[in-house]
């Protein structure tokens, strides 16, 4: 039986071919009609202004002069305008080309499984025509978050220079402008020429360096911050952000000059064949990103770059001693353990780098040519403390008072500290403790992740031995406790509400304490006051040997003190190192530990200041003379 109805498919065809006709026959009468007004106005030419040419003449200039300095005027407004945002719009970029970053895999030391998912990335930006004909699709992007200077931006030169690829390094606040579209007009720029590189080299990476700048969640831009962004571009609103995203992940399309030519003419059909363009940001605070950004699709690779671990540090240490003269005794497991801050976080790569120029520039000034163990230390504390200065027109007397303060820290510290050690007892001043009369540094013996309870309770007791110093040795009390005090108590609260002092209701975790949490955190505080004051006056021959050497000579290193320690240890015939004990013995007893990020504070002489981590990565330290302004002491 014969089918009525013709195949869908060859009806498909007839459309198409009638859709072409109609093209070619409109095109056809559009040049017709063209030709005719062509040949109209030159008959009416020829036959009325040509025989009457001397008395049109006039007219006919004025009026070619007119049009002159109308289209003079057009130009010259377009290409001023023209002008005016080409050069806004362009991006402040840097292009390398592949082999001109002169880093690989090879000077990426530190972090090893970092590096072995940055392998991956090389694999399929080299396979990319493979891995399409398998019938995948390459991944558009890979975001890098981590604290500052643990080597971001240096891995994306690693794997841009493995690949083989260009590299654009693009940073995100450079894409905001003033005025509304700019923004948009940059990363479309930017993304337009990195298509036409992916196009000859197969692929190219874009990498945007603090894409938090333009890449925060839009639901956190509301009232002001939209308004001013829409009419002056300030962070672009969404505008720029809703661009970044389309350029990401765009649809299929090839806008090339050919591409267009063909269309014209419909003879285009095939799928457009999108370039590889390698999406890699970087950023310290991913948290605050839009959700939009973080799909897959975008950045279908998130991977987190922590600070190195022990075998970390001493591999970078390792890679940078390599490109400097030193002595051959130099114990790199004795540096790498040492570069930790006093918070117990390791050394991130770039902070390595800076110790390890900084030993350089102390030796040569010194007059060596080869960097010693001392001057890396004294690099490390130029990193962690900043440089320091004497202290002038300061009196004996307070001169005495700031050392036996310090000293009680001191004796704490020497007595009850497991992993953490004495650094530095100083007296005069350092470069992040502007305005301090004294400081007792401590540091981290090896990195520390979490605080037990014991390790509180010293906490408690360091702080709070200036005090007890003070009462047993001066028989006064100074300001100096004005950050000691605070410290402790936010220690105590800490204890508190964790659970320790056998209280585990606690209604807000980081809100103000409780009429009970304070009464709590009172007694815990007075019950570890005793228990230092206890050890202070079992050990008053120690504590004036250190103020002795103190205060001639105005700085002790740790071990320094633990050999004056030691040394009238075996004078007044004692071996027990640790006098007191860790733990409470009463039912009073309540540890306790800070409940928010715990804020490091330095035992310092005439004031204690809280430290909060800076940009730089340095603490910021309030003077420790008189107590900070806006920071009043927590009450009790």
């Amino acid at each position: 039986m014969a089918l009525s109805a013709r195949s869908p498919f060859i009806e498909k065809e007839y459309d198409e071919l009638d859709r072409k006709i109609d093209w070619f026959l409109s095109r056809v009468g559009a040049l017709f009609r063209f030709l005719v007004v062509v040949t109209t106005l030159g008959l009416m030419a020829y036959f009325i202004l040509l025989p009457n040419l001397e008395a049109w003449a006039p007219y006919i200039l004025f009026g070619g002069y007119l049009i002159f300095q109308l289209m003079f005027a057009v130009m010259f407004m377009i290409i001023q305008f023209g002008a005016l945002f080409w050069f806004l719009g362009r991006t402040r970029v840097y292009w390398i080309m592949p082999g001109e970053t002169g880093v690989t895999f090879k000077d990426y030391k530190g972090n090893p499984e970092i590096l072995d998912l940055a392998s991956r990335v090389v694999t399929l930006l080299r396979g990319v025509k493979g891995f399409k004909e398998m019938g995948g699709q390459v991944h558009r992007g890979m975001l890098l978050a981590g604290p500052p200077g643990t080597g971001k931006s240096y891995l994306a030169q690693c794997i841009a220079s493995e690949a083989g690829v260009p590299f654009c390094y693009a940073s995100a606040p450079s894409f905001t402008s003033m005025f509304m579209g700019i923004g948009n007009m940059k990363v479309m720029m930017l993304f337009g020429k990195a298509r036409k590189m992916a196009r000859k080299y197969g692929a190219c990476i874009v990498f945007i360096d603090e894409i938090d700048a333009i890449g925060a969640a839009r639901s956190g831009q509301s009232g002001m911050g939209m308004g001013m962004g829409g009419m002056f571009g300030m962070g672009g609103g969404t505008g720029l952000l809703n661009e970044l995203l389309m350029q990401m992940d765009p649809p299929p399309t090839d806008q090339s000059r050919k591409a267009k030519f063909l269309r014209k003419f419909g003879l285009r059909t095939k799928k457009a064949d999108m370039p590889s363009v390698f999406t890699m940001g970087a950023t310290n605070l991913i948290q605050v990103l839009d959700q939009a950004l973080l799909r897959p699709g975008r950045f279908d690779w998130k991977i987190t770059v922590e600070r190195p671990s022990l075998e970390g540090r001493k591999e970078v240490l390792e890679y940078y001693l390599a490109k400097i003269k030193h002595v051959p005794d130099i114990s790199l497991d004795r540096v790498a353990t040492e570069m930790i801050t006093p918070e117990g976080q390791g050394y991130s790569p770039v902070e390595i780098k800076f110790v390890v120029n900084e030993a350089v520039v102390h030796a040569h000034f010194d007059g060596r040519d080869m960097v010693t163990y001392a001057d890396m230390r004294h690099a490390m504390e130029t990193r962690e403390y900043g440089l320091r200065q004497k202290i002038s027109g300061r009196s004996a007397e307070d001169k005495r008072r700031v050392a036996y303060h310090e000293a009680g820290h001191a004796m704490a510290m020497v007595r009850l500290y497991k992993r953490k050690r004495l650094d530095r007892l100083t007296l005069m001043q350092y470069g992040e403790l502007r305005g301090a009369e004294g400081v007792a540094f401590d540091k981290a013996k090896e990195e520390i992740h979490i605080t037990t309870k014991e390790e509180l309770l010293v906490d408690i007791q360091t702080y709070l031995a200036s005090k007890a110093a003070e009462m047993i040795f001066l028989g006064t009390e100074t300001t100096g406790m004005g950050g000691d005090i605070p410290a402790a108590s936010m220690k105590a609260l800490q204890y508190v509400r964790t659970g320790m002092s056998g209280q585990y209701f606690t209604i807000n975790f980081w809100g103000e304490p409780t009429g009970e949490e304070r009464h709590a955190a009172e007694r815990l505080m007075q019950q570890q006051f005793k228990l230092v004051k206890g050890l202070l006056e079992r050990n008053q021959p120690q504590i004036h040997a250190i103020v002795e050497a103190l205060v001639e000579k105005e700085e002790l290193l740790g071990e320094e003190v633990e050999e004056i320690v030691t040394r009238v240890d075996r004078e007044v015939g004692r071996t027990n190192g640790h006098i007191a004990d860790l733990t409470a013995t009463t039912d009073e007893a309540l540890p306790l530990e800070v409940s928010e990020p715990t804020p490091i504070l330095r035992y310092a002489g005439a004031t204690r200041r809280l430290e909060e981590p800076k940009q730089g990565g340095a603490p910021a330290n309030r003077d420790v003379t008189t107590p900070a302004d806006n920071e009043p002491p927590v009450e009790l």
